[in-house]
Formats: C-alpha cells, sequence, structure tokens
C-alpha cells in the first residue's frame, strides 16, 4: 500500500500529474493566487515533466498518475455521491446535472482541466467569467495534496480557495481507489469529531504537503508558513500523538512570510543520510531571517512547545546530522537566485541521488564539490550516461527545466513517494 519513513530512501513508487489540459487554461488573472510566475507553454512543460518521469523510470521507481486513481475512484457509485453531496456540494444545478452525467474518465478530466461555458463568453477576462468550474493548473504539484506519513496518510487542507478542490480529489483517491482505501488516515484536518475538536484560532486549519518533511520514522518537520497556519500543525500534534504508528517528534519551523518561501521544502530537502540542501539565509543559526523553530514530543501526555537553537541543531538532538549544502553555492547573491528557482527543492531517489532544476547550475556545481557526480537526465534517456541506484555513490540528476521552473515548484513539489524502503 504506502509506506514513507524518511526523504531519502529508494524509491519504489511515486505519484505525479502530468501537466495536462488544465495548465493551457490557465489566464494571467489566476497567477498570484496559484503562485505562479507565468502562465506556461504547456506542450514544452508537458515534455520536461515527460522527461523527470522516464528518468524515474528508468531507475525502476514505479509510476503513479493522479489522473489514473482518480478516474479509477469515481467508478465508483459512492466515491461519486461523497464528491457531488459533500465534497463539491454548491455547483449550479445544471452544472452538477452534466457532470454526474458523465462516465468516469470525463468527469475526471472535467474536475481537473474544469469546465468551460457554451457558447464562451465575450465579456469578462477573470476566471470566474471564463469557466463555469476554474481549472486546478497547480495539480502537477502532487506533493501538496496529502501526505504519506510511515503506513498511513494526512490529508491537506490548501490555502489558497483555488487549491481546495486538490486536496478534495486526494481523498477520494485514498478513500475509494483498490489500491489505497485501506490506507489508515493519521489526520484530516477537515473533518470534525467529538474527541478532537478545533483549537480556538480565528482560522480554519490549513496545511499543505511541501510544508511536511518527513525527515525518519521519529521526526517529521512541518513549516509554519504562508500556507500552513498554527491551527493545523496544532491538529497534527493532536491526532500524532502518542500513536504507535506515528512519530516521536514534530519539529515545527516558522518560514518567514516571504513570496519567495512559499513552503519549507523551498527551503531544505535532504540529498542523503547526512546531508541537505539548504537556503542558508533561513535555515542556518545566526543569519538575519533565521527561522524560529520549536519542537513537541509527542510521547509527552501533554506535547507542548520547547523552543530549540536552530533547526539543524534541533534535528541533531533527535539523530539526524546533516551537513548544509548552500543552494546557489557560497555566493549569497546566487543562493537568493536559485532559492527562488527551486534550488533547495530537490527529490532523493535514494540516499545520494537526488533528482535537480538544470538551471541550478551553482547548486550542481556546489553538489559536485561535495562528491555528487553530475548527470544530465538527456544523457541518461539516450544512453551515454548511466545510474545505478544499488551502487553506493552520490550523484545528481540534471533535469530540464525552462518551462516548469515558472510555476514555482522542483522535483520535491512534483512528486509524492507512496513507497520507499527504509533507509539502512
Amino acid at each position: 500500500m504506502v509506506h514513507v519513513t524518511s526523504e531519502i530512501g529508494r524509491l519504489r513508487r511515486v505519484l505525479v500529474h502530468e501537466p495536462g489540459e488544465e495548465v493551457d487554461r490557465m489566464v494571467p488573472s489566476m497567477m498570484e493566487e496559484l503562485l505562479f510566475d507565468d502562465i506556461l507553454f504547456g506542450d514544452r512543460a508537458r515534455d520536461e515533466h515527460a522527461m523527470f518521469r522516464r528518468v524515474l523510470q528508468l531507475l525502476d521507481i514505479e509510476i503513479v498518475e493522479a489522473a489514473d486513481l482518480l478516474e479509477e475512484s469515481l467508478e465508483s457509485g459512492e466515491a461519486r455521491a461523497l464528491l457531488f453531496d459533500v465534497l463539491i456540494p454548491d455547483l449550479p444545478r445544471e452544472l452538477r446535472d452534466s457532470l454526474e452525467g458523465l462516465p468516469a474518465d470525463e468527469l475526471a478530466a472535467a474536475l481537473v482541466r474544469g469546465v468551460l461555458p457554451e457558447p464562451p463568453p465575450v465579456t469578462g477576462v477573470d476566471s470566474e467569467d471564463l469557466f463555469r468550474l476554474a481549472p486546478l493548473p497547480n495539480w502537477c504539484f502532487q506533493r501538496d495534496p496529502q501526505v504519506v506519513l510511515r503506513d498511513g496518510v494526512v490529508f491537506a487542507s490548501m490555502a489558497a480557495p483555488a487549491r481546495h478542490r486538490e486536496a478534495l480529489l486526494a481523498r477520494l483517491a485514498f478513500r475509494f481507489h483498490p489500491d489505497l482505501r485501506e490506507v489508515p488516515v493519521l489526520l484530516d484536518p477537515l473533518a470534525m469529531r467529538g474527541d478532537n475538536p478545533l483549537f480556538v484560532d480565528p482560522e480554519a486549519p490549513r496545511l499543505e504537503g511541501g510544508d511536511v518533511l518527513v525527515l525518519s520514522s521519529e521526526v517529521v518537520a512541518v513549516g509554519h508558513s504562508e500556507r500552513t497556519n498554527r491551527s493545523a500543525i496544532q491538529h497534527m500534534v493532536r491526532a500524532l500523538a502518542r500513536r504507535d504508528d506515528g512519530p516521536r517528534w514534530i519539529v515545527v519551523v516558522e518560514v518567514p512570510k516571504r513570496r519567495a518561501y512559499m513552503h519549507l521544502d523551498t527551503l531544505i530537502t535532504p540529498v542523503d543520510r547526512d546531508a541537505c540542501l539548504v537556503y542558508p539565509p533561513v535555515i542556518l543559526p545566526e543569519r538575519r531571517e533565521t527561522a524560529r523553530v520549536y519542537a513537541f514530543d509527542l510521547h509527552d501526555p501533554d506535547p507542548a512547545p520547547v523552543e530549540q537553537p536552530d533547526l539543524l541543531s534541533a534535528l541533531r538532538a533527535r539523530g539526524l546530522d546533516f551537513e548544509p549544502i548552500p543552494c546557489g553555492g557560497p555566493d549569497p547573491v546566487t543562493q537568493q537566485r536559485e532559492q527562488w528557482t527551486d534550488g533547495a527543492n530537490a527529490l532523493a531517489v535514494a540516499p545520494g541521488v537526488v533528482t535537480l532544476y538544470d538551471r541550478n547550475l551553482a547548486t550542481a556545481e556546489e553538489l559536485d564539490r561535495r562528491g555528487f557526480r553530475t548527470v544530465r537526465a538527456e544523457d541518461l534517456l539516450l544512453g551515454r550516461d548511466e545510474v545505478d541506484l544499488e551502487v553506493s555513490a552520490r550523484v545528481s540528476i540534471l533535469l530540464e527545466s525552462h518551462e516548469m521552473s515558472r510555476a514555482r515548484g522542483g522535483p520535491h513539489c512534483l512528486s509524492h513517494p507512496i513507497v520507499r524502503d527504509d533507509p539502512d
């Protein structure tokens, strides 16, 4: 089913979604809310994403397409009832009737690519004028709608209203798909139960997968960011406390509220058992923007936040001794430029083997100085180079990224591990 206890264990099965027609339908008025830097050239984005998927397949990693999970889940009458009666109950009657009559494949496609009015409007430029149901161009970032943690799942509650449907579709897949419906739900921040009342907070819980790093079977780091709020973190602490199948520690990182730092995984991602890419101004101690860090001991009868000196010290005290590798290398100007283009957002496919956007050349050079052999994805696909995950060697695989990087998410954002080996 699912099993993830680290960010670097040998990747076996991964959830992705190819950018489809929903990307081609995105209009400039949607960019700010969806955190895109530009509207994408869909064909080029699909080519780059296809290269990413093909690299993973060459490394013997099973690709799971989120659209296939959704379509297969919607074969269930129960899934359809949940969709229309609970998840999207406020659709106009005419639109609901037209969607309810669609076969599973067409319904799944409509929920992602959106629904256009007929005839097309001749006035209006905003999404509410152009679509009966807005598209989901961010759905290619499968990191965010859920978090696979150990052998269970934590569902997201997205911050931007334009992304709410993404997390709802994840719930359909994990509740009704034959491969996932037995996965225990560790936390659904939208569920209200008598034994789990909402904490006193003026905001509804907001939690996104890019703010959650499963660092070991015992340690989870969570970003308190523009996208994940304190209420959701309190819910997570309460839900995971004293579980035999849960982690021991939640380490919370207060991410500075900047556009560039939308999620914790834009500032730090592990690349080996003892190394991680970091954005130094936020992650390293005694910097101008060093993040405040505190930890919850989930084995405590009443877990309470305990302030920590800094993130890497907090992790070291809990058995994770990471050497920080600065994204962008030693130069602070280049660090800032390459953090913006996801230089700290790498996906490890095995200990010491990572995928990274090729535009982050200074980051690749810094990895090379730390013993990571640089391999271009094109050379791997054409057989001019090889990577063997069974051989203990550090490698960084550079992915073409001209178009995908405009969407503000790197390889870590584009993927959600479903099954990883436990690290040695």
